[in-house]
């Protein structure tokens, strides 16, 4: 009962998040909008949803998962009814930025919730099945979403989304209901959390991991949740239920393979070769489809499930990584690094703060 509409709330996160992928030229011609319109109408999600990741990590250490979880849902729902009602770019572009701010703690918040409530040796397994199983959510927004859309339209296809999210908000308010509600969980002060996400930031490993994120786990974004519907419409003259079934091509390569990464981690011994081979992999692809510019159908068909299976790491790295530890000039880890950042990262069973050693146990180590 608790980790059911926790993984519900990331689906419907990551169902919204690609939502525009097969129904944006749809969009662009009943509204009339151009390609940097749709760009910008895409960025309206992230934007919000980046801006209040450090403002969000406070809140949940503060007041907990339920209470950002909670109004999340229901900030998410009134994006998601805003866009499906809009008339204009106005409307949608509120309906995104709202889409994007209300989901910013789908992942945040449920992955904390597992680290205060399960033993550090289920950490990983419980963060794998919450990032494997809300890839439904990138799944719903290629086929099933353009069957929607062509059925019934993209406007009641969001507003009964909106609806969904209104019970997902509602399931996580009873199921998280042994939390205290309003009154802060810790006695940190402001300073203190801003000194903590310093120390967070400060860490040798997050500068990597954002490097990653942005050059790799993007690549596919762009494709599934934006461009892919477009160049699918211009260049091979697909219409919506075509767009999105192929688009359904790489998101089903991502799911399949994003535990093989697991097994090649095991067999070799470290997590290097996966990122390694993925980043090499997406590269070329990438640059072997920039040098075709329309390859025959089956070609194409090829490359998106292949392109979707190498990306696959980026995700299943973060769910395949080691245990955290304190700060290396904190006795203890502070609560802004545990519970927004899963934690300060260190070394593979060594805690830097020199009071204790840590096991090798599943969590967030790059």
């Amino acid at each position: 009962m608790l980790v059911a509409p926790l993984v519900a709330v990331y689906i419907v996160s990551l169902l919204l998040r690609n939502s525009l992928g097969v129904i944006a030229p749809d969009l662009a011609a009943e509204l009339d909008l151009s390609a940097a319109g749709l760009g910008l109408l895409a960025s309206a999600y992230f934007i919000t949803f980046a801006a209040i990741q450090i403002p969000l990590g406070m809140a949940l250490d503060r007041y907990g998962s339920r209470l950002c979880l909670v109004i999340g849902a229901a900030i998410t729902a009134l994006g998601a009814a805003v866009f499906g009602l809009a008339a204009g770019t106005l409307g949608l572009f509120v309906g995104r930025a709202l889409m994007g701010f209300g989901t910013a703690a789908s992942l945040m918040a449920p992955l904390a919730t597992y680290s205060r409530r399960f033993p550090p040796q289920r950490f990983g397994m419980l963060a794998g099945l919450q990032m494997s199983l809300g890839m439904i959510g990138t799944l719903l927004a290629t086929a099933p979403l353009a069957l929607s859309a062509a059925t019934i339209g993209w406007r009641a296809s969001f507003l009964i989304i909106a609806a969904i999210t209104c019970c997902i908000g509602t399931a996580i308010f009873f199921s998280l209901a042994d939390e205290s509600s309003g009154q802060p969980s810790t006695g940190e002060t402001l300073a203190e959390s801003l000194a903590g996400i310093g120390a967070v930031l400060r860490t040798p490993s997050v500068g990597r991991v954002f490097v990653m994120n942005l050059v790799a786990f993007s690549s596919i974004s762009l494709i599934v949740a934006l461009w892919g519907g477009p160049y699918l419409a211009h260049v091979y003259g697909m219409d919506l239920k075509e767009r999105g079934t192929l688009l359904l091509l790489p998101v089903v390569g991502q799911m399949l393979c994003s535990a093989g990464w697991g097994a090649i981690n095991r067999l070799t011994g470290s997590y290097k070769s996966g990122v390694m081979a993925g980043a090499l992999l997406t590269a070329g692809s990438l640059g072997l489809l920039a040098l075709t510019g329309a390859p025959p159908f089956w070609v194409l068909a090829g490359w998106l499930i292949f392109f979707g299976s190498v990306s696959a790491y980026t995700p299943a790295l973060l769910a395949h990584g080691k245990v955290v530890c304190a700060a290396p000039d904190r006795p203890r880890a502070h609560h802004s690094q545990r519970g927004h950042h899963g934690g300060h990262v260190c070394e593979p069973g060594r805690n830097r703060s020199r009071h204790r050693r840590i096991p090798d146990t599943p969590g967030w180590q790059l």
